[in-house]
Formats: C-alpha cells, sequence, structure tokens
C-alpha cells in the first residue's frame, strides 16, 4: 500500500508540474555543448520558454510526454518512496527517537537507487518526446517517436532490452543525490516545525512547509545531475545503440563543464526550481496526506475483516 499511495500522490503532482518539466528539459538542451553567444538562443527564460513553447507548438506542445512522465511518477516514486516509507516506519531511519539525517540520508538514496532503475526506460522515453518540437525552435536530437509505445517497441527493436535502460547511469545518480537531499531534508524540517508548535498537531501545512524548504536543497544539489541526465538521454546513437556525443555520465559531466563552464551545469535552473520546487512540495504533501488518511482508516477498520 506505501507503494501505491507514493505512486499516486507524484502522479497528483505530475499534472500540475508537466508543462514546466517540458521547460526544463528544453533549456538544458539549449546550446549543448557550445559556449556563449555561439548558438541561437531560443528560450531566453523560464518563462520565455514558456510562452514560445505555447504560441508555437500549441497548448498540447506543454503537456507533451505526459502519459510517460504519469507512468515514470508512479512507477519510480512508488519504488522511491514506497521504499522509504518502509525503511522510515522500521524505525531504521531514527536514532534516539529523532531522525537521524545520516541515516535518512542513505536510506533515501537506497530508495532512489530502486526508483531510478525501475523508472529509467520510461524516463528515456519522456526526455525524447519531451525535446521534440517545431523545428524553428527545436534544440537536442529530434527523434520521431509517435508516442510513448511506438517509441518502446523502436527502442527494443532496434536495440533490445538493454536499449530501453539507456542513460540509466545517469539516472542513478540523478535520483540518489535527488532523494537523499529531498526526503532526509523532509523529515528533518517536518521534526523541527513540529517541535516549534507553528501549527496544530497533524496539519497539513507542516508538511507543505517542510516540502517548499526541501524544495529548495533538492533543486540546488540535484541539477548538474539533471542536466547530464536529460543529455545522455537524448543524444543521438549509432546503430550498436552507443551514445553520438557521450560515453557515460562522467564524459558528459567533464564536456559540459568544460565547453559551458559551471553555468552550463546549472542550465534551466529557473526552470528546475519551478518544475521541482512545486513538485516536491506536492508530491511530498500528497504522500503525507494519503499515509495519514491510511493509517487513520487501519485504526478504526472493524477487527476480523
Amino acid at each position: 500500500m506505501d507503494f501505491i499511495l507514493s505512486g499516486v500522490a507524484a502522479c497528483g503532482a505530475c499534472l500540475f508540474t508537466n508543462p514546466l518539466e517540458v521547460v526544463k528539459t528544453r533549456m538544458q538542451l539549449q546550446g549543448e555543448l557550445k559556449s556563449r553567444g555561439t548558438y541561437q538562443v531560443y528560450y531566453r527564460n523560464v518563462f520565455h520558454a514558456f510562452y514560445t513553447i505555447g504560441k508555437v507548438d500549441g497548448i498540447a506542445g506543454l503537456q507533451k510526454g505526459l502519459v510517460p512522465g504519469l507512468l515514470y511518477q508512479f512507477c519510480m516514486n512508488g519504488f522511491r518512496l514506497g521504499s522509504y516509507a518502509i525503511i522510515e516506519s522500521s524505525g531504521y531511519t531514527h536514532t534516539d527517537g529523532r531522525v537521524s539525517a545520516t541515516k535518512s540520508t542513505l536510506a533515501g538514496a537506497l530508495a532512489g537507487v530502486v526508483g531510478a532503475v525501475m523508472g529509467s526506460p520510461i524516463y528515456l522515453v519522456k526526455t525524447h518526446l519531451q525535446s521534440q518540437a517545431t523545428s524553428s525552435i527545436a534544440v537536442g536530437h529530434q527523434y520521431k517517436h509517435r508516442g510513448m509505445f511506438h517509441a518502446l517497441v523502436a527502442i527494443h527493436r532496434e536495440h533490445g532490452i538493454l536499449g530501453l535502460w539507456r542513460g540509466s547511469s545517469a539516472a542513478v545518480p540523478r535520483v540518489s543525490v535527488g532523494s537523499a537531499a529531498q526526503l532526509c531534508t523532509f523529515s528533518s524540517a517536518k521534526e523541527f516545525i513540529t517541535d516549534l508548535q507553528v501549527f496544530p498537531g497533524d496539519s497539513w501545512l507542516t508538511a507543505l512547509s517542510a516540502g517548499m524548504m526541501s524544495s529548495v536543497v533538492v533543486v540546488m544539489a540535484m541539477t548538474p545531475f539533471d542536466v547530464v541526465s536529460t543529455r545522455l538521454y537524448n543524444q543521438p546513437v549509432d546503430h550498436l545503440g552507443k551514445g553520438k556525443l557521450y560515453r557515460g555520465f562522467s564524459d558528459c559531466f567533464s564536456k559540459t563543464l568544460k565547453n559551458e563552464g559551471l553555468i552550463g551545469l546549472y542550465k534551466g535552473i529557473g526552470a528546475s526550481y519551478f518544475r521541482i520546487g512545486p513538485h516536491t512540495i506536492l508530491s511530498l504533501l500528497f504522500w503525507n496526506e494519503l499515509r495519514k488518511l491510511y493509517q487513520s482508516y487501519r485504526v478504526q477498520e472493524p477487527e476480523g475483516l
């Protein structure tokens, strides 16, 4: 049940934040491996990107990749948050009744690895679909998928089952770092706010405030890994399924840093916050409230049923 509640919570957040995921993906691919001033800028900032995509690709363009996005959130966060909930309820993340930063960070990272591996094929397809654009505003490599199932079948037919996990070398550190930062800071912030007694006991505002604090840390820690992940997933490949631009995570990281500088690793950070921030806040809020509802239902459930 923890896995299902976690997946539903993440899907609820995804419905609101998918347009920002499209914007983030486009901005991270813009000017790939080119120094500033040597490429055409289609998206000046998150607001201009939002306007441009809506104007050229239409409103539907802002919801590209929604189906794989929802499926990815259900699978990845279902396993990630569900695994963390089990670890947390077992008492592993606490020391002497208090949240342990070290233990909750390790638990969050471990849960992130599980989620990243399980959700990698869907994230691959989601990235391909969200990068697709009208030629006048296209950035990055343009795949010609007609939808999620067409993409999955095409990739499997051409590169086999392992081809569906291409780019997972970036997904694991990306989700591990983000998950560790998110779940550790969320648990600690929630405990801190509860101790301050700012809100009534079991108030949803406690989870909301903790999610807002957590999202800032997540964006700062996760954005460089997110940029590398997006580029690895979207790069063109040869007939053997090997990337034409990058050999792997470290190669992509070093090439981006060398050609675009540190700012290249933080491309689209504004879009990242507008996307990851609300998504973190909403998914953690929904997750916390759904778990509370389920626990109260279990307590009220008559014996023998």
